[in-house]
């Protein structure tokens, strides 16, 4: 999922000045050919969720779309006031991107499982959640949210996540 993620993303990116993408310091080893395509729109926040939710407000504000990418708990629980005032409010083009769905770092303990956050970030007003079960859906669902003009968040497995779809997705959002 990561990979179809990143290479959707790098895609619409090469066409869209306007996107733009941030990371809390992780995605390596999946990350570099988006930031190697458009260097101008990859921004490493670092360890600061709470600031990069905040960078990525303005940034819509200034007339950007925004998607924001770190592991499950992190961007949603340990930022989710700055999600609800700065984000979801104003409803902002802000595309929040959760990687680990479930126990995927269960090894890293319970700071890393992602089992509340579908029904954490489905309470925020404006939000739009989105969890796709496969590749196909991701591609489908990023190119959606590329153009997407409100709040979102996107669930991404890590498990390696078979391709479930033989055809060609028509994907839109509310459907």
């Amino acid at each position: 999922m990561r990979k179809t993620f990143f290479s959707t993303l790098t895609d619409i990116a090469r066409h869209d000045p306007s996107l733009m993408f941030m990371t809390g310091d992780l995605g390596f080893m999946a990350v570099e050919p988006y930031r190697d395509a458009v260097p101008g729109q990859f921004h490493n926040a670092g360890a600061a969720e709470s600031n990069m939710v905040g960078m990525a407000a303005g940034m819509a504000m200034a007339g950007r779309h925004v998607f924001v990418y770190s592991i499950v708990p992190f961007i949603t629980l340990r930022v989710y006031e700055f999600i609800r005032n700065d984000i979801c409010y104003p409803k902002l083009p802000v595309t929040l991107v959760g990687v680990g769905a479930g126990f995927s770092y269960s090894n890293q303990g319970f700071t890393h499982h992602a089992t509340e956050d579908l029904s954490v970030m489905r309470a925020l007003p404006n939000m739009t959640v989105l969890s796709p079960a496969d590749p196909s859906e991701v591609e489908g669902a990023v190119r959606a949210l590329a153009v997407f003009q409100g709040p979102a968040y996107l669930r991404l497995g890590k498990a390696g996540e078979p391709k479930l779809h033989r055809e060609p997705l028509s994907f839109k959002i509310g459907c």
